[in-house]
């Protein structure tokens, strides 16, 4: 493993490189006469502003006196800036500390921070006024790993960041999310022995095994390769969407307590739901050191892994032979599927605790064999009433219509909706949609807006224009299919 050298400013830059450490060291040894016996590999941290300054002439140093350069390699990130692009400097009170940002501050004690010991002391009043507008409830406290996978996430090689509190905010929720997955999963083991005996592993237990193999590679490249902001994309992709929001789900009909499932695919599930879980912990770690310690320590001891701590643990590493691809395009369907049914709901204003018709018509065998095999997840996630499939030929009472590939999934309306309480939202929505239309196209009309205004600002105009033209097309659709119920 490389060593980090870095530079020391008071400011978030440190913080950024920092944040890098779990990937790039494992920390200075105690003395070091000859760094290269002990790390024969080693790499400088740093922003780009200094490479002459700092990089180039401690290489030329490490020449003159040392006979060798003190590093081999060099990773630029770019410089940390405030929300406004602005660099961050003492003298224009926009500096965030840390510390500050983990642990929150009150509004005053931050205006005192940032207006003590100014080397311009008139500026004082300005920042107070900024800081005041800026953070009119102070900084909440957002926690360590949530500012540290924020890091790793705008680690881009050579790019200015625009750091903006918004990002750390969306990242806590991330840690959050990540803790309440990890007590679902530890909530439906009730005693040991739910975790032995025979197992069986359904389509959506070899799914999520395949995009765990899928995101270590992804992971495991992206370091390789110092591509930081992608590995933290490619961990926040896996544990949000496929294992939070699609795995777990998938999970409930199997384990409820009336599941029509065998024993064997539930212990499968179970031991999926954990073991999966454990390894993208471990996959986390370098940028949620204490969030995924904490979990590792309450999930290894029930699946029988021992050790003091996940740092000593193995790091994951892909396995593609792994990957199911005929579980991945049943689950891929079955995810596909009800999709299609919540976008109805969505559209339509459907209560979630309404059960729903379904017909499905097209498609191919494959669809209907999914259909019958899948019939217990489109059931319990989907809330269904009834499944029944249509004939080619045969002609669809007025539904809402989503397609999956060829399979039409069409949910009938009549006694679902209350009609005329739909067309008056409908009406109302197309007006306001004709309203602001008629603005924009006025406006997009005038030279001196087109000629004035900056091309950017033009293309986002005719991209609203565009949006609210498909969203009138869709209102005017429902419309139509609500007269024939």
């Amino acid at each position: 493993m490389p060593v980090v050298l870095e530079r020391d400013p008071d400011v978030l830059d440190t913080w950024f490189s920092s944040a890098l450490w779990p990937f790039t060291t494992l920390g200075w040894p105690e003395k070091t006469p000859d760094l290269a016996q002990f790390y024969p590999t080693s790499v400088l941290v740093t922003g780009f502003d200094i490479i002459f300054f700092w990089v180039a002439r401690m290489i030329m140093m490490g020449l003159r006196f040392m006979d060798d350069v003190p590093f081999h390699e060099v990773y630029v990130h770019g410089l940390v800036r405030d929300a406004e692009g602005q660099k961050m400097s003492k003298s224009k009170g926009n500096v965030l500390d840390p510390i500050d940002l983990i642990d929150g501050i009150s509004l005053e004690d931050l205006v005192a921070k940032r207006t003590k010991g100014l080397m311009q002391p008139q500026m004082a009043a300005k920042i107070e006024k900024a800081t005041r507008k800026e953070f009119a409830d102070g900084i909440p406290a957002f926690g360590t790993d949530a500012l540290r996978f924020t890091f790793a996430a705008l680690a881009t090689q050579g790019r200015d960041i625009k750091f903006d509190l918004k990002r750390v905010e969306g990242n806590r929720n991330f840690c959050n999310k990540l803790w309440n997955a990890s007590r679902f999963a530890l909530m439906q083991i009730q005693n040991p022995a739910d975790l032995e005996g025979e197992r069986e592993l359904l389509a959506p237990e070899r799914w999520i095994i395949g995009r765990l193999q899928h995101c270590e590679a992804a992971v495991n490249s992206a370091i390789d390769q110092y591509r930081f902001a992608d590995a933290a994309h490619a961990l926040y992709q896996f544990f949000w969407n496929d294992y939070c929001d699609w795995y777990i789900e998938l999970t409930k009909p199997v384990l409820r307590s009336d599941s029509p499932f065998t024993s064997a695919q539930q212990c499968g599930t179970r031991n999926t739901l954990l073991r999966v879980l454990e390894a993208g912990l471990r996959l986390m770690h370098p940028v949620m050191p204490f969030l995924t310690e904490e979990l590792w320590q309450r999930i290894a001891p029930v699946i029988g892994k021992a050790g003091d701590s996940i740092a000593l643990a193995p790091y994951p590493v892909a396995d593609l032979s792994r990957i199911d691809a005929q579980a991945d395009g049943d689950t891929e369907w079955l995810i596909a599927v009800i999709r299609a049914i919540r976008s109805v709901r969505g559209e339509m204003d459907i209560a979630p605790s309404k059960a729903l018709p379904l017909l499905l018509q097209g498609g191919d065998a494959s669809d209907r064999q999914r259909a019958e095999r899948y019939a217990p997840w489109l059931f319990a996630l989907s809330r269904l009433a009834s499944l029944e499939w249509l004939g080619a030929e045969e002609e669809a009472p007025p539904a809402a219509l989503q397609l999956v590939g060829d399979l039409r999934v069409l949910v009938p309306l009549a006694g679902v909706i209350d009609v005329a309480a739909e067309q008056a939202r409908l009406t109302k929505e197309q007006q306001r949609l004709e309203q602001d239309r008629a603005k924009t196209t006025a406006k997009l009309a005038q030279e001196s807006f087109r000629s004035r205004a900056p091309a950017e600002v033009v293309a986002k105009e005719e991209e609203r224009l565009r949006e609210m033209d498909a969203a009138l097309l869709q209102l005017g659709e429902q419309a139509q299919r609500l007269e024939h119920l």
